[in-house]
């Protein structure tokens, strides 16, 4: 009797539900009615600076849509990139499949790109956004000043040949000062820079422990061991070479140095 009583009711209240939730519906959008004119999503206004000031919902909406584009500029516009390959490169070159992890290599890989890139963020911060945030700039020209040490670190590390190509890409023949050329061909140029120094960074490490391996692997094939892997023979040995050579300082002070020069 419980159970159909149960039954009962829900059915009764699902008969009702349609008219229970036209009411609720006309209740919102009455009370919306009567709040009504004074909530304004999106304003704009002109500023003392002669640029336009938004209102405080447009700023939120405008600052979530930065939040998702930071990775982003974070691996086109920092040593990042740089980082991160040559980490992963050691970590295969030492034969260690997930030793260090993902997570360790790019934790490791994001606070030494803020100590690399620390100098062009203070001048950024100083010259563009907290002009921008205290009204003493309009936003151009607050953009143009906090892109503006980006833009010197990436010319420093790029080459001429890969901004040539992607300057010929983009339809320009040549440019007559770095300040001309746009960020639309400096960025590309300056990321095909980065993974070529990357690389010829990564050979450099790869080829002490290249020769470990085909030491161990010929002295395995002499002995008659030839079922036995050569990985893992010459694994202890690579690691120890590794850490007598202090070798976490050699490529970490290697990385960063590269980029002062």
């Amino acid at each position: 009797m419980t159970i159909h009583a149960c039954l009962s009711g829900a059915r009764r209240w699902l008969r009702h539900a349609p008219a229970l939730l036209m009411a609720l519906l006309l209740g919102f959008t009455g009370a919306a009615e009567a709040a009504n004119d004074e909530l304004t999503l999106v304003t704009s206004a002109a500023n003392e600076l002669g640029g336009q000031s938004y209102s405080l919902s447009l700023q939120v909406l405008l600052a979530m849509t930065a939040l998702t584009v930071i990775p982003a500029l974070l691996i086109s516009i920092t040593s990042f990139t740089r980082i991160v390959v040559v980490l992963a490169i050691l970590r295969q070159a030492l034969g260690l499949m997930q030793t260090p992890s993902n997570q360790t290599i790019l934790g490791l890989a994001l606070f030494l790109s803020f100590f690399i890139m620390s100098p062009a963020l203070e001048q950024a911060w100083a010259n563009g956004v907290r002009p921008y945030l205290d009204d003493q700039l309009a936003f151009e020209p607050a953009f143009e000043q906090s892109v503006a040490p980006f833009r010197d670190f990436m010319l420093k590390q790029t080459r001429a040949a890969d901004i040539q190509l992607f300057a010929e890409m983009h339809g320009d023949t040549a440019y007559a000062s770095e300040a001309e050329i746009p960020l639309v061909v400096l960025v590309p140029a300056f990321m095909t820079s980065e993974l070529k120094t990357a690389f010829q960074i990564g050979f450099m490490i790869f080829i002490p422990f290249l020769i470990i391996d085909l030491v161990v692997a010929s002295v395995l094939m002499a002995m008659g061991m030839m079922m036995l892997s050569p990985m893992l023979i010459s694994l202890p040995f690579k690691i120890m070479l590794f850490v007598m050579a202090d070798g976490w300082s050699l490529v970490l002070g290697t990385l960063t140095s590269s980029f002062m020069v």
